[in-house]
């Protein structure tokens, strides 16, 4: 049977259907304890567990030295990161610019030597400050243990060339960013939203299209007027929504249980917020078309989305720390850009350079699962 629909079709008949659709497919969700299950409490455990349980520790330390004024005592102590297996380093002139990577998430670590930092360590009173990323807090005091064992060294090193200067001290002054706390749940809370919208997104919806092949019930839709995508539209509005509260419970817990700071915008989190949530469920309706069976729809859900959305994201694991190759394979996980958005806004602010990447990266991914979709899944007996 084709895609065939009446000549004078208009768009209040096409708003009728869309209607009916969204409605019968709202009362059947509200029928199945289970779909609330998962969309509702099974998040608010995760987050709870996750949360209150789940502590980290990662490795991989991309570091900025600044050496305002060159001097053999900055350089001495600047080869010491260099030669160091704990970081990666590049060398800049200017803490504006360092601070800007910063913002930008390319390094994780300011060391900065002052302009009398060699005048300073030939008198015996040097100081270095350590700028950390603290939105992860068991990789910040990773990076403070790793630059003031750098230092020392450093200092041992002038010890045993016996170098007078060297019995003065040379003070490291840290500070955090993001997470003046240092509160591993400022890594880990934020995280979870990907995982809710996964979960209610694509592992639920992959499901909704399977479910109606095994109970027969599609068929009934085929000598109907309704269209392919209108169909694909009254499954997804529903789960759209529940995703939606999913995330806003996950934002309220965030700040009301973990006060977690919120410093972007909240229009801008819901906004690239509902892009991620689009592009889970056309993962999710693709898969469901594809199968036509519940079981094998969830298995795949869980191989494709929930899984690599939980390993391979950064949600759980820091990315440089990871193979190459399985470095580049995280770039087709469109999680991982979500991640990347969800942390910039909770902890950041609104970086656009960060903000504007990731959200037209979902927004290309969620348009193309979506005409997948809806190429997949015709008015048809065959498959």
């Amino acid at each position: 049977m084709t895609n065939a629909h009446p000549p004078h079709d208009t768009l209040s008949a096409t708003l009728r259907r869309l209607r009916a659709l969204v409605r019968k497919e709202t009362h059947q969700m509200l029928r199945d304890p289970s779909t609330l299950l998962m969309g509702i409490f099974l998040p608010m455990l995760m987050l709870l567990l996750f949360g209150y349980g789940l502590s980290l520790d990662v490795r991989d330390v991309p570091v900025a030295i600044v050496v305002e004024t060159p001097s053999p005592a900055a350089d001495d102590l600047a080869s010491g990161f260099t030669l160091s297996p704990y970081f990666k380093p590049v060398f800049i002139h200017s803490l504006p610019e360092a601070e800007a990577m910063m913002q930008e998430r390319k390094i994780d670590c300011i060391v900065r030597l002052r302009g009398d930092f060699g005048k300073n360590a030939a008198a015996g009173n040097a100081g270095v400050q350590l700028l950390v990323r603290g939105t992860d807090a068991n990789r910040a005091r990773a990076i403070q243990i790793y630059a003031s064992g750098a230092v020392g060294m450093w200092t041992q090193r002038r010890l045993e060339r016996g170098e007078s200067a060297a019995a003065g001290p040379v003070v490291v002054e840290h500070r955090l960013w993001y997470n003046d706390a240092n509160d591993s749940h400022y890594f880990l809370v934020p995280g979870l939203v990907v995982i809710v919208m996964t979960l209610i997104g694509a592992f639920l919806t992959s499901m909704v299209v399977a479910r109606e092949w095994e109970r027969g019930t599609f068929e009934a839709l085929f000598v109907t007027p309704v269209r392919s995508w209108e169909i694909l539209v009254g499954k997804a509005v529903p789960y759209f929504c529940l995703g939606m509260i999913g995330m806003s419970l996950c934002v309220a817990s965030a700040r009301i249980l973990f006060h977690i700071p919120l410093r972007g915008s909240i229009v801008v989190l819901t906004l690239g917020s509902m892009v991620y949530l689009l592009v889970a469920l056309g993962m999710g309706l693709v898969i469901s078309a594809l199968t036509r069976n519940q079981f094998l729809a969830s298995q795949y859900a869980l191989l494709v989305s929930f899984l690599p959305a939980t390993m391979l994201s950064g949600f759980l694991f820091d990315l440089r720390s990871m193979p190459a190759a399985v470095e580049l394979l995280t770039r087709i996980i469109p999680a991982r850009y979500y991640v990347t958005f969800v942390k910039t806004v909770f902890l950041t602010g609104d970086i656009p350079q960060v903000i504007l990447k990731s959200i037209g990266i979902l927004a290309v991914m969620a348009f193309a699962l979506l005409y997948l979709a809806q190429a997949k899944t015709r008015k048809s007996l065959e498959k």
